[in-house]
């Protein structure tokens, strides 16, 4: 989740069992220790791009990790609340907000290696956008009652409030995922990996990708409440056999990293249609039908020995912005 709403959901979980007396900086030390987990967003090497990509939700987010989380926070915001929290109430409160760091992410789509060291999977319910304003309002108008009032009881019902909204995410999550499966089963197609997930910061219009054969196709769902699904048909491309086509480089620094960018995009690799030279993760684009890839690793055959760069290429132009707007609304 973005930072701001990671650092909302913090502060709530320190205030459901905090006292007038400690209340506001209960609330301060889950705010603030929630957001110290992605703080790994700096961790990686300049030689090496992939590297910041696997240890971003990595062992930060890991459960195992929590309560080394939590001491590193009370550590470091100790000296700014101790005129009203002890160091043993500093740990309590800054253990419940740095918990909900990675637990929360594992409701988006990008994934937390949530159980790291014991398996390198990544977990994703895909149930909401890593960014989505409504969910985030919610939270701020119960937690910022909590904050003013210094009563658990909104505390609670921003909880309540965000159990709701992830229900619903998982609702609409399911529907789409049957839409999908019945769209191709309409066109023959058999389904070896299916993908639902919200676009971004709204819950009604889905993206849809799944694999058939050796091909990835791509729609749109709109799922409003008490209205017909309306649905977007949308594009397909030629999963990248990166194995066979690569094979001749096998043991090299650049199928070595082909094999890493795969794995951390689920095997979903593409030609990037617009660029030269890219692979693509083709689990995301700037539309629900389009097969544009939001990033991707540029491969260079001439230097085999030498890491991939990685970069984004995200274009919100007008057109991409109307478009998705007439889906969303129209």
């Amino acid at each position: 989740m973005d930072p701001v709403t990671h650092g909302l959901i913090g502060a709530t979980a320190s205030q459901s069992f905090a006292d007038k007396r400690t209340f506001r900086a209960a609330a301060f030390t889950g705010l603030a220790s929630a957001m110290l987990a992605d703080l790994d967003v700096f961790l990686g090497s300049a030689s090496d791009p992939l590297l910041n990509l696997e240890l971003h939700r990595q062992f930060t987010h890991s459960i195992v990790f929590i309560p080394v989380g939590a001491l590193v926070a009370t550590f470091l915001l100790w000296w700014y609340v101790k005129k009203y929290l002890t160091v043993k109430e500093t740990y309590f409160f800054s253990l419940a907000g740095y918990a909900t760091a990675g637990i929360t992410d594992v409701f988006t789509s990008y994934g937390v290696h949530i159980f790291w060291p014991f398996t390198d999977a990544r977990y994703s319910l895909d149930i909401i956008s890593v960014f989505d304003p409504l969910f985030t309002l919610g939270v701020i108008i119960f937690t910022g009652m909590a904050f003013y009032k210094r009563k658990q009881l909104f505390a609670w019902l921003a909880l309540g409030w965000m159990a709701l909204y992830l229900l619903f995410g998982f609702s609409q999550q399911q529907k789409a995922v049957e839409i999908a499966r019945q769209i191709a089963e309409d066109k023959n197609r058999e389904i070896s990996q299916l993908i639902g997930k919200p676009t971004i910061a709204n819950n009604w219009l889905w993206s849809i990708r799944y694999v058939a054969g050796d091909s990835l196709y791509s729609a749109g769902v709109k799922l409003i409440p008490f209205s017909d699904p309306v649905i977007y048909d949308g594009e397909s491309a030629s999963l990248l056999q990166w194995k066979q086509e690569f094979n001749h480089l096998k043991g090299t620094t650049l199928y070595k990293d082909i094999a890493r960018f795969s794995k951390l995009s689920d095997a979903v690799l593409i030609w990037h249609p617009d660029y030269n030279n890219v692979i693509g993760d083709g689990r995301y684009s700037m539309l629900p039908t389009t097969l544009s890839p939001l990033w991707g690793i540029e491969i260079d055959t001439t230097n085999t020995n030498q890491h991939v760069e990685f970069g984004t290429y995200r274009d919100a132009n007008k057109e991409v912005r109307e478009t998705f707007m007439e889906m969303l609304l129209n």
